[in-house]
């Protein structure tokens, strides 16, 4: 049953990408908000450009606010990477695309001292022959790190189903069957009843049941 939620995530991920492949640039996805200790976890920041705007320098800055502290920068792309010190000094790695619309960090062997508020600053000074203007978003993720993975809601909601679909075609079926050995045995004590009446109809009565009449 494990190959169930596996098909609906890959069905997800497909619809994302196809729908990217509509859209005039790019699609704005949420991140992940829980990841598991001991594993990598991605934190998606999107920032998606018109095609009149592809033409731009852009700033990436990463913040983390732990439960009740304050901001800290742990990293910072521009024009090349810059990893501050701090907790996850070694452990964060760059996943930006080369448009810089994707400008995703992966955070390695996440820690439950990792859970708190990231925070992801994009500046663009766009290059127009007149002027330069900036434009700044953000981008919050609330991560929350666990020692086990829990099993899905989705996953389960998506199991329940399967079992009631097969539950409903099983009976779809027994009912199919029913119905076809009915029509079936029907048609045979139709066809016995025809060739009875017929061996008891008399000799010359067959004959003349056998040839036309001619006027």
């Amino acid at each position: 049953m494990a190959a169930l939620p596996r098909l609906v995530c890959a069905s997800s991920v497909m619809l994302v990408v196809w729908a990217g492949f509509c859209s005039a640039v790019c699609v704005e996805v949420p991140s992940e908000t829980e990841a598991v200790q001991g594993t990598h976890m991605k934190l998606l920041c999107i920032s998606c450009m018109k095609r009149e705007e592809v033409t731009a320098s852009t700033v990436v800055e990463w913040f983390y606010r732990p439960e009740g502290g304050k901001d800290e920068p742990i990293y910072e792309y521009r024009k090349t990477n810059h990893e501050f010190p701090s907790r996850f000094s070694g452990r964060l790695q760059w996943n930006g695309s080369k448009d810089m619309q994707d400008v995703s960090i992966t955070v390695l062997n996440v820690t439950l001292n990792d859970s708190g508020i990231y925070t992801c600053n994009i500046t663009r000074e766009f290059e127009f022959e007149i002027h330069r203007p900036l434009f700044t978003s953000s981008r919050l993720i609330h991560l929350t790190v666990v020692e086990e993975a829990g099993e899905d809601f989705t996953s389960v909601i998506s199991e329940i189903m399967m079992y009631i679909l097969l539950v409903f075609l099983t009976l779809w079926l027994l009912i199919e069957m029913v119905y076809c050995y009915r029509k079936v045995s029907k048609a045979e004590e139709a066809a016995q009843e025809n060739a009875t009446d017929y061996l008891a109809i008399p000799s010359e009565n067959k004959e003349n049941c056998a040839v036309p009449v001619e006027e």
